[in-house]
């Protein structure tokens, strides 16, 4: 590179680190030189440089500084150019009204391609105010002119900005050829800063657009350049994921990086956005049921709106306001006051959140009797049914059902809420880490929880069977696209199981930080992942699943309005009933893993049959704990079962859970003892894995660290003339090549659930753990599961009953049948109990039977933590 000055001004739009060095010597040169118009331009670069840097009071300096260098020299040209440059840094710096003025100032003595310039300058102030027409209409004169002069520096930060005013107003094709052409001006340039901020924008895009993974992978894009290059942005890039994160209902995770990039951009002074940010924050706050919270982000974000004399967006940061006091249950809101404030939010281009402060409206309309007003916001509502993002389609087709539904017009409200459902289920297909469809599943509850009322004002029990259908655990029922063996992941995944052995020899921090990243390195780039195309399958049928049943009967509970009901599906006939007020039952539930764990880690524990009043299956003994466990049960039973009981009769169980009863060990339930009980996330989940079939070889694997799991593999080996994979050859590679198309497989090792991470629940085997990541690798899974490790049947459920965890993840790769513990078993208890589990399976009974025989047994803590979830009826016939 020659060092001239304007070679300095391109550096500095492409690695700002190097530039101010650079651009330093240049500028001590010309002012030994006595040359002010080159020390002007290198104190413009400089500045530039300092902006990219977030060093906002340097860019301040350097740029005033070159104003006066121009002035004594005589160049209002370079003036100009530095005064726009300024104006920028004031607009960011939280003063666009005050940037305005000064660029207005300039423009009439401006012409040509410094005129263009000063357009452009303006065109992102007024993206600053959210001024969308106005930014575009100062493109449209500028970029003709840039193109006609070659100014291609320029040009590709016009387009840049183009394309975001173009995502702004959802014309994402527009968008997209902007990008793409400023991208190529960026990669002939050199320019490496510029082009990182262009895969910023085009994540931001992308991501509104739909397309998560494509955007997850710009903004990794993005965020690599940028470290590179010594400046982060990181204030910029956090809000853009946070808001990603947010539309795959990611709340936790989006937060955070809200609440980070807060403190990055108070940290640098970087104003225009703070009020952004704090928007981001209350609507995370309201998804985590923080009202009180989001209502103070939300209130902060009005006085900072106000202040920078922005309209737009301060009218955007009112909505919030109201939203979060109407979520917060704060009365005295007017309908009148949501009228204006969505025709409003229209006016200034936030269609989307023009729906929803509709839809809060009509609500309130049609709760306080005025029924015509709240049609007309549902009917105005329902325009964007057609077009735009799929959250946009969604609430549209959601105002719709609503105004059908005021209309009496159940069948077509119905029709609208299914619309609505399909289009989330597509997106959510587009998706393929299993979290991010576990956690987009959030948005499906208020919609399944609207035909769910209809269905209970019909009073139909198939149809309450159906509508709760629609809303658990459908993420488990969505095609798959199997990961291809990449060569990096497998990596990274061995990687971080020779960590986690080195942490748990060592204990070392610095091991532990390794692990972290390494986990975070695996999450992210398994979140870029595009998923198969077609959503999950729909609820299945009465008559189909009446016919898969046989003699079986089904019961799945289901909550609204915090209280529980059941629906029983026997012999062909469905019934609905009311079994209460959940939070009694949601008590003694939490009661009983409790109790359980306690048990465990008593010396001791009962081994021998029990006669008390809950079934061979519940622990026995005068103990406190034990006690508890009884008296749960006892209550339980009489609140779950007991009313159902003339009903079910003595047949086998498949019971379906929610909420709370996710994490209830059944057996311990009087009406359950020796009983065969299937426990399924849903209905369409039992009925497809009821229908699988299929042979296949006996894995019986052993991890270290477990007394007696050696000789338990050895046992279940032996049973069915195998060898069990043990000691040091039992690495997570060869367990899975031992569980492929497996048409059994026994695993005995520690597990472990992660609460934080429940792709990172793990079975811990001779090379260290083998997580859920491991196990989504496998082309054909095990049949029928034996989990022999203290709470491997245990997930983390979210939202709508969306599971995650090891048992999860089989049952969603197309395990027919899973056996595990939801509680810590005492290690001497499980080796009896599963050798006459498998005793029983050899002798052709079906995997709930053997469990509730086993169990029978061979009583106390073991016996009573471990349930059969999926098709209980699998046998290895």
């Amino acid at each position: 590179m020659t060092t001239t000055t304007p070679d300095a001004l391109a550096l500095a739009e492409a690695d700002p680190q190097r530039a101010m060095a650079f651009a330093a010597a240049l500028a001590r040169r010309a002012r030994a030189a006595r040359d002010p118009l080159a020390e002007s331009t290198a104190r413009r670069a400089l500045g530039i440089a300092s902006v990219h840097l977030n060093q906002l009071v340097t860019a301040s300096r350097h740029l005033n500084a070159a104003i006066r260098l121009a002035e004594r020299a005589g160049s209002a040209e370079l003036a100009a150019e530095a005064r726009l440059r300024l104006a920028f840094v004031t607009s960011v710096g939280g003063r666009p009204q005050q940037a305005l003025r000064e660029i207005e100032e300039l423009l009439p003595g401006l012409h040509g391609v410094l005129r263009a310039r000063a357009e452009a300058q303006r065109a992102a102030v007024y993206n600053h105010l959210g001024r969308r027409a106005d930014a575009l209409a100062c493109y449209r004169a500028a970029i003709p002119v840039l193109r006609r002069a070659g100014d291609q520096l320029w040009l590709q930060r016009v387009l840049s900005n183009r394309g975001i005013m173009h995502g702004y107003q959802q014309d994402f094709t527009a968008a997209e050829t902007d990008f793409r052409e400023a991208e190529a001006l960026c990669r002939e340039l050199g320019l490496d800063m510029s082009l990182a901020i262009v895969w910023m924008n085009r994540g931001w895009m992308t991501g509104s657009r739909g397309d998560v993974p494509a955007a997850l992978r710009y903004f990794d894009q993005a965020e690599a350049r940028f470290r590179a290059l010594g400046t982060h942005q990181l204030g910029w890039l956090l809000t853009d994921r946070a808001e990603l994160l947010l539309s795959v209902g990611l709340v936790a995770e989006a937060r955070a990086a809200a609440e980070e990039a807060v403190a990055e951009l108070e940290r640098l002074r970087r104003a225009i956005l703070l009020p952004e940010v704090r928007l981001l924050l209350a609507r995370a706050a309201t998804m985590a049921g923080d009202h009180e919270g989001a209502l103070r982000a939300a209130r902060t974000a009005v006085r900072e709106f106000a202040a920078q004399q922005r309209p737009e967006w301060r009218v955007l940061a009112s909505f919030v306001v109201l939203r979060s006091r109407l979520a917060a249950g704060r009365p005295g809101i007017p309908v009148r006051r949501l009228e204006t404030l969505a025709d409003d939010l229209d006016a200034a281009g936030w269609t989307a959140a023009g729906v929803e402060t509709r839809l809060l409206g009509a609500r309130l309309a049609l709760g306080r009797g005025q029924s015509a007003r709240g049609r007309e916001l549902l009917a105005r509502a329902t325009r964007a049914r057609g077009r735009g993002p799929a959250l946009l389609r969604v609430r549209s087709w959601q105002a719709a059902a609503l105004l059908r539904l005021s209309a009496g017009n159940r069948a077509g409200a119905a029709v609208a809420i299914r619309t609505a459902l399909r289009i989330l289920d597509e997106h959510r297909a587009s998706l393929g880490a299993t979290d991010l469809r576990a956690y987009s599943f959030g948005f499906r509850i208020e919609l399944a929880e609207l035909g769910l009322r209809m269905a209970f004002a019909h009073g139909s029990a198939a149809r309450v069977l159906a509508w709760a259908e629609q809303g658990r655990a459908s993420h488990l029922l969505m095609k798959r696209a199997r990961p291809p063996e990449d060569p990096w992941l497998v990596g990274a995944l061995a990687q971080l199981r020779a960590t986690a052995s080195d942490l748990a020899a060592s204990r070392n921090p610095k091991v532990a930080q390794r692990q972290a990243a390494l986990e975070r390195e695996i999450r992210d780039y398994s979140r870029r992942r595009h998923g198969a195309a077609g959503p999950a399958a729909g609820p299945p049928r009465v008559a189909r699943l009446a016919e898969a049943l046989g003699e079986q009967a089904l019961v799945e509970y289901v909550q609204l309005d915090g209280a529980l009901h059941a629906v029983t599906v026997v012999g062909g006939r469905t019934r609905l009933h009311d079994l209460g007020p959940l939070a009694p039952i949601r008590d003694l539930v939490e009661r009983v893993p409790f109790a359980l764990r306690r048990l465990a880690r008593a010396e001791g524990a009962p081994t021998g049959p029990s006669t008390t009043a809950s079934g061979p299956s519940a622990p026995a003994g005068p103990s406190a704990a034990a006690q508890m466990v009884r008296h749960a049960a006892a209550r339980l039973d009489a609140l779950l079962l007991a009313p159902l009981a003339a009903e079910l009769g003595d047949r086998p169980l498949v019971l379906i859970p929610t909420g709370p009863l996710q994490f209830l060990p059944w057996s311990v339930l009087p009406s359950c003892a020796g009983r065969a009980v299937s426990v399924a996330p849903s209905a369409g989940l039992w009925h497809t894995a009821s229908g699988r079939s299929g042979g296949g070889h006996v894995a019986a694997v052993a991890g270290p660290g477990l007394p007696g799991a050696h000789e338990e593999a050895a046992a279940v080996a032996a049973l069915y003339g195998t060898k069990p994979l043990a000691g040091e050859d039992a690495t997570a590679e060869a367990a899975l090549a031992a569980l492929d198309g497996a048409m059994l497989a026994h695993l005995a090792a520690h597990g472990r659930v992660n609460l934080t991470n429940p792709l990172f629940s793990a079975l811990r085997l001779a090379d260290g753990p083998l997580t859920v990541y491991d196990l989504e690798r496998l082309a054909e899974p095990p049949r029928l599961v034996i989990l022999a490790a203290c709470e491997s049947g245990r997930s983390v459920v979210r939202a709508g009953d969306e599971l995650l965890g090891l048992s999860a993840t089989f049952l969603a790769l197309g395990t027919r049948c899973i056996i595990a513990s939801l509680v810590p078993v005492p290690d001497a208890q499980t080796t009896p109990l599963m050798v006459a589990l498998h005793g029983l399976l050899a002798e052709g009974r079906s995997a709930a039977t053997a469990l509730a025989l086993a169990q029978e047994r061979v009583a106390g803590v073991a016996a009573a933590g471990f349930v059969c979830l999926g098709a209980g009826s699998a046998t290895l016939g």
